[in-house]
């Protein structure tokens, strides 16, 4: 795995900026970016346990969802995913790829899903599908803020900045965790309305530091949210991300992906555009992979 693409542009260069791509992207063929390292440890436990079956939840266009197919198959288990909302046929690409790797595809209507962490709703899961595995939204809890620490074992190289996406916070909350650095970190939510998501790290990491009470903590961490580029909310779009998606693989050769990946580096972009980050700075983003189809 090449751990970095150099990004070079005329807007760089005015501002003298240093931006590399951190290419997680290319971390794991199967099970890519980020969600491996979110994925590691709970498969792991879930193989412990003894299950058979891992059951999640996300979204019709969900990265996580298309993740936890992949490395169920991959790992040998089963997989359920349960969809927030009705069902839409056809399929779109995503759902339609993961009923291919075998996963089976149940849906929640939008009321119902907002209390799936409740012991009700897990109730009837378990009724319906008996004994599993349970995944949360993202795959975010303690064990992939302990995998998503060693994503700074890649980071070979100094940075001021550390910037990635972020949709439910694990990510973001296990580069807290596992900040060795002087870097400040920059959260991109892909959520619009999402100031929640600071409460949702904070909880991220004091789940993680109660179940991992040797690992050491930094106080005074340096880290933040924008909420300024979701473009409409979760895999929402328009032509203006999509023309800057275009222009960057034409000429960075690197393909992005439109619910994460390409918000983050339009948000980078424009904030370097407007002065933002101090002349001389390196920043490194995080290329967290996700579902082209």
């Amino acid at each position: 795995m090449k751990h970095f693409t150099e990004i070079k542009n005329s807007l760089t260069e005015q501002f003298e900026i240093n931006l590399s791509l951190l290419r997680l992207d290319q971390y794991d063929s199967e099970v890519p970016g980020n969600k491996w390292f979110k994925l590691k440890y709970n498969l792991e436990e879930a193989k412990k346990q003894g299950k058979k079956t891992l059951l999640t939840f996300g979204g019709a266009y969900s990265n996580h969802i298309f993740a936890t197919a992949s490395a169920a198959k991959k790992y040998g288990f089963e997989a359920i995913g349960i969809i927030r909302g009705e069902e839409h046929l056809p399929l779109n690409p995503v759902l339609e790829a993961v009923k291919s790797l075998g996963m089976q595809i149940h849906y929640l209507d939008r009321t119902t899903y907002r209390e799936k962490n409740s012991k009700n709703v897990l109730d009837k899961l378990h009724k319906q599908f008996g004994d599993f595995y349970l995944l949360p939204e993202g795959g975010s809890n303690y064990l992939a803020v302990y995998g998503c620490t060693q994503i700074w074992d890649l980071i070979t190289i100094p940075c001021d900045y550390l910037c990635t996406a972020m949709g439910t916070g694990g990510t973001m909350a296990g580069l807290i965790a596992g900040n060795k650095s002087k870097s400040q970190l920059i959260g991109f939510s892909s959520l619009k309305g999402a100031s929640f998501l600071y409460d949702d790290v904070n909880q991220l990491l004091a789940s993680f530091y109660e179940n991992n009470p040797k690992f050491p903590q930094k106080k005074q961490q340096k880290w933040q949210i924008n909420l300024d580029y979701h473009f409409g909310g979760y895999a929402k779009s328009n032509a203006e991300l999509m023309d800057f998606m275009a222009e960057f693989e034409q000429k960075q050769g690197v393909v992005l992906e439109r619910i994460y990946t390409a918000k983050m580096l339009f948000g980078i972009y424009d904030l370097i555009g407007k002065g933002k980050f101090e002349k001389g700075s390196h920043i490194i983003a995080i290329h967290s992979g996700g579902v082209n189809l």
